[in-house]
């Protein structure tokens, strides 16, 4: 039997989330899609090959160590993509390639989609060959593409945009020490309308957390000092912040299906698994998980309508 000490506790509001409830939802995740054929994009840099001549210059002394590295970073960056898939999928066939291979894999793979890793490097630094080979590429497919974070990027320079530093400087007028969005930040939804944010109280979708009902808002990962300058042509912002305005955005027209994304949403369940117990879950890494099931359910619809 609880004392009137315990039950005064139980009974105590909470900050966090909006709706101050003294417990958290334990909401357990389901295998909603049958099936999905994913192609995985390591957008980092593996070899020398990967390079251009600014980097090889650049990193003089320093370019094996530097490649190591990001050889590390997309291993844990496409395993997380892959994980969200398999957690996700009932019947899951993933691929993973390099950016310099995406136009021969999907040919070969027939993908319902396409995710696309985050980067490190700019732009710059890379081979410009397989940067125009990808422009030419993302610029005409009709699979459905998730672009996250440094893909985000690249996408939106494909599409014509230019990217600069998160304090509004070019990017080769600051290549250390840049100011850095990280962490798990809120970003505000601009158009709700857009089906990627569908989840409401019913069995077949997400549930979203309530100050994304009540205020409009996702909490999501970041981890980047880079953003995109504006919105390209044929693309519409979703989601916005302050210190970064372009965070989301789409191009669903003339047969093509872009979403791409400033934040890490694909860590929902790496910050899941590393939990020390399950119950944080819906805090920490809810939103992200829903947008890459919605993504991959919009992709297979999309995939049927052509």
């Amino acid at each position: 039997m609880l004392d009137a000490a315990a039950n005064t506790s139980v009974s105590e509001e909470l900050p966090f989330p909006y709706n101050k409830r003294a417990f958290c939802r334990y909401e357990p995740i389901e295998k909603r899609i049958v099936h999905a054929r994913v192609l995985i994009v390591n957008s980092l840099l593996r070899y020398e090959s990967d390079l251009s001549p600014l980097a090889e210059t650049d990193w003089n002394g320093t370019t094996d160590s530097k490649l190591r590295f990001e050889r590390r970073v997309s291993s844990m960056a496409c395993n997380n993509i892959a994980n969200n898939v398999l957690r996700l999928v009932q019947n899951p066939k993933t691929l993973t390639v390099h950016l310099s291979e995406v136009a021969e894999a999907a040919e070969a793979f027939q993908p319902d989609a396409i995710v696309m890793s985050g980067t490190f490097s700019d732009f710059d630094y890379y081979n410009q060959k397989q940067i125009a080979k990808f422009t030419g590429f993302i610029k005409n497919t009709k699979i459905p593409v998730l672009a996250i974070c440094g893909s985000h990027q690249l996408v939106a320079v494909a599409f014509g945009s230019e990217l600069k530093t998160l304090d509004d400087l070019k990017l080769s007028e600051k290549r250390t020490d840049r100011l850095v969005e990280y962490q798990y930040r809120f970003v505000k939804i601009v158009d709700k309308s857009d089906p990627i944010f569908d989840g409401n109280e019913d069995e077949s979708s997400g549930i979203w957390q309530d100050y994304t009902k009540e205020d409009d808002i996702l909490r999501v990962w970041q981890n980047h000092g880079v953003q995109v300058d504006g919105i390209p042509d044929g693309f519409k912002l979703l989601a916005t912040s302050y210190l970064c305005k372009n965070q989301m955005m789409a191009k669903v027209s003339e047969g093509q299906m872009i979403y791409s994304v400033q934040f890490h949403l694909e860590k929902s369940f790496e910050d899941w698994s590393k939990n020390p117990t399950r119950w944080e879950h819906p805090n920490e890494s809810r939103d992200g998980r829903i947008l890459f099931e919605n993504f991959l359910k919009l992709a297979l619809k999309h995939k049927n309508s052509l």
